[in-house]
């Protein structure tokens, strides 16, 4: 054992740095990061007073999942982001007073207004700057092929290129930030997380922050995630403010459960 900072830490043969919000696709990266060998793996979330921090509450329930399934060493580091809210008042995340987006009046718009600016470059520089400091050379997030798409340019391919051009100014270390689910849909990021076994109702994915405790559907996070399980042939094992509805398209596309 090493003692770093005051903190005993094993060392492992494959060691990794994660970003993990307790979303699905977070979630589904932590399994794969699993899966691919990394038996060192640090996780790092936010605590940016986000509306829907109730995703935060969701991971002690992922650690759990996967210890009782494999021998790996986890370790969590929550970070108090709250000055967000005070430098990017413009999004409904950080803001109650601002809507979150409504999916159905979102078309052509170039940004949504659930975006936090540099949000994610913020969070990446955060988990490098930990993977330097504890001798991990690599770091994933969770950004996925819809994110770009929806209008996230963080969560882009040329974001993940430049970051990369970035850090490798870096002369002593060289680290490399890595999005594993930058190609795949949400569909197919569904059907990865049931081969892997993750229990996608301890994810927590909606913008909303309802006291009845429902996801709301139109939410663009929620509409995306209701889209994926409907493409991917699986029913979403949390419940929507529109169950009804939603349970008729999944009849309809011969959906089932996981």
């Amino acid at each position: 054992m090493n003692t770093i900072t005051g903190i005993e830490k094993v060392y492992y043969k494959n060691k990794l740095v994660l970003l993990l919000s307790g979303g699905a696709d977070s979630t589904v990266l932590l399994h794969m990061a699993v899966d691919q060998g990394y038996d060192d793996i640090h996780t790092i979330s936010f605590d940016y007073g986000q509306r829907h921090r109730r995703e935060l509450e969701c991971i002690e329930k992922q650690f759990n999942e996967i210890y009782s399934k494999h021998d790996v060493f986890l370790h969590n580091t929550v970070i108090d982001v709250k000055f967000l809210s005070k430098v990017s008042p413009t999004s409904s995340l950080t803001n109650t007073d601002i809507d979150n987006p409504d999916i159905s009046k979102m078309a052509g718009d170039a940004q949504p207004v659930s975006y936090v600016p540099f949000r994610n470059q913020m969070f990446n520089t955060i988990a490098c700057a930990y993977a330097e400091s504890n001798g991990i050379d690599t770091v994933w997030y969770g950004a996925a092929e819809v994110d770009s798409l929806a209008g996230y340019h963080d969560g882009s391919k040329e974001h993940v290129d430049a970051f990369n051009q970035l850090i490798a100014l870096n002369r002593e270390h060289r680290i490399t930030l890595e999005a594993p689910l930058l190609t795949m849909s949400k569909a197919a990021i569904v059907k990865e997380g049931v081969r892997l076994g993750v229990n996608f109702a301890d994810t927590w994915t909606c913008y909303s922050n309802r006291e009845d405790g429902l996801a709301d559907a139109t939410t663009p996070s929620s509409s995306m995630r209701i889209q994926g399980f409907l493409q991917s042939g699986y029913v979403d094992p949390i419940k929507y403010v529109q169950q009804d509805k939603i349970d008729e398209l999944y009849r309809q596309h011969g959906c089932r459960e996981i």
